[in-house]
């Protein structure tokens, strides 16, 4: 079961450092990419950093909608990263990566760009403009306006993968070569006396 994430928690979706999976929309245009680089920023209020080549065609219709939508993908959904991260729109005859590959989405509730279904947790988000960043750095900042997870791996603020291997987020490294989300643990805080 999908459920709404309080936005002061929607970090903890990214606090572990997993590839995500950014698409936007404009004027009748959608398109999706990988993005390995992402952070959460801040959580009152809610805020991420993503890193856009200038070259990619996502960039620009994050850059005329004001929005964009990040879905995590999971370990089942490596063929899809590999896909929509190495392949342009402008190389496909739809000019369309959902489309081509089938991608199944759902409308977000607040932004106009697309979330990715069988992910396990999704954000929706709005630019917070700082041309020079974008400009010098391809560095976009956003605001985190709706969260949302899987319950079967994030509860009460946090992930718990035990049972379902397939759904664990992905990291990646380069050249194809990814990880998958490892095993959780806890460590009390020490004594302050």
């Amino acid at each position: 079961m999908i459920k709404h994430i309080e936005l002061s928690k929607a970090y903890r979706l990214l606090n572990h450092g997993p590839v995500v999976l950014l698409s936007a929309a404009h004027e009748g245009k959608r398109d999706i990419m990988a993005v390995a680089w992402n952070m959460p920023l801040n959580f009152n209020p809610a805020q991420l950093l993503v890193v856009l080549d200038k070259t990619s065609s996502t960039r620009k219709l994050v850059e005329a909608s004001g929005t964009f939508a990040i879905s995590l993908p999971t370990r089942s959904q490596v063929d899809v990263i590999m896909n929509v991260g190495s392949i342009s729109a402008s190389q496909l005859p739809s000019q369309d990566k959902f489309s081509h590959w089938n991608l199944s989405v759902t409308p977000a509730t607040h932004i106009n760009a697309p979330l990715l279904d069988g992910c396990v947790g999704w954000l929706e988000c709005k630019v917070i403009p700082e041309p020079h960043n974008q400009e010098t750095y391809d560095l976009f900042i956003a605001e985190v306006v709706a969260a949302y997870a899987d319950e079967r791996v994030f509860s009460n603020g946090r992930w718990h993968f035990d049972d379902h291997d397939q759904l664990r987020t992905v990291h990646y490294t380069a050249g194809g070569a990814f990880f998958a989300t490892g095993e959780s643990f806890n460590v009390e805080k020490a004594a302050t006396s």
